[in-house]
Parts: structure tokens; C-alpha cells; sequence
């Protein structure tokens, strides 16, 4: 799956689909483009559970995390 990273302030951090990141919480916007990259269910990313992240994206269309800790569940 193919994702795009991004930062928010602090240490948080979104990973979304969407390129332009358009549907990440506005409140930890301004969000930052890092980077894309190819996530897997088996391969580790760093900072990243791929697990939680491709679950989160399906569900919520976005994965958040704040350093480093899955926060996801409290944007919704």
C-alpha cells in the first residue's frame, strides 16, 4: 500500500492515502509532507506499526501517532 507521511507539530505524525493529506484531523494542522512510502502488513517501518497503521486507513482513512504511541481512536 502505498502511503503518504506527514508531520504535525510536536512529535505527532499522520500517514494517510491521500497525497495532499486533505483528510488528516485539522487539529494538528498545519501538516508537513515527509515522504511516501510502501507499507506492508509484514515489513517493519520505523516509528510505524504496520499493522495498526493499515487498519487504522481502512477504517479511518488515516493512521495518527504521537511519539511514536497510536492516537488514532482519539481523533475520531
Amino acid at each position: 500500500m502505498l502511503v503518504h507521511i506527514f508531520r504535525g507539530p510536536g512529535r505527532v505524525f499522520g500517514v494517510t492515502q491521500d497525497e495532499g493529506g486533505t483528510n488528516l484531523p485539522e487539529q494538528f494542522a498545519s501538516w508537513a509532507y515527509l515522504k511516501s512510502a510502501e507499507l506492508d502488513r509484514e515489513r517493519a517501518m520505523p516509528g510505524i506499526d504496520s499493522r495498526e497503521c493499515i487498519d487504522d486507513i481502512a477504517e479511518h482513512g488515516f493512521h495518527i501517532t504521537d511519539a511514536h504511541v497510536r492516537v488514532t481512536h482519539r481523533m475520531i
